[in-house]
């Protein structure tokens, strides 16, 4: 699946994973192809700006580790991210019942 076909949900699919417990960016990126069965795999160019906007917007909240002797910046959720993410499940949920109203089988 293309980055832009995942435009306007990349911040509710990022904040979903993260959800679950802190993950670095590599994590976050992992998290989303295991999720996806392979189907969303997202350059870096596209997953690092995202988190980086998201932790701007307060949604995110980052760290540095050292994990094999390598800093890593590792994400958490905050309380604003985890309404963030409730209100884009509840507008995914009302979207996809109008799409399958309108595009299933009829």
């Amino acid at each position: 699946m293309k980055a832009d076909a995942l435009r306007g949900n990349l911040d509710a699919l990022i904040l979903a994973v993260v959800r679950d417990r802190p993950l670095h960016g590599y994590g976050v990126s992992e998290a989303l192809h295991e999720r996806s069965d392979g189907a969303v795999d997202l350059p870096t160019g596209t997953l690092y700006p995202a988190l980086r906007r998201l932790e701007r917007l307060g949604y995110l909240r980052s760290s540095w580790d050292t994990v094999g002797g390598r800093k890593r910046r590792t994400y958490e959720i905050t309380r604003g991210g985890k309404a963030y993410l409730v209100a884009q499940q509840q507008a995914w949920s009302e979207m996809s019942s109008v799409m399958n109203a309108i595009l299933g089988p009829g």
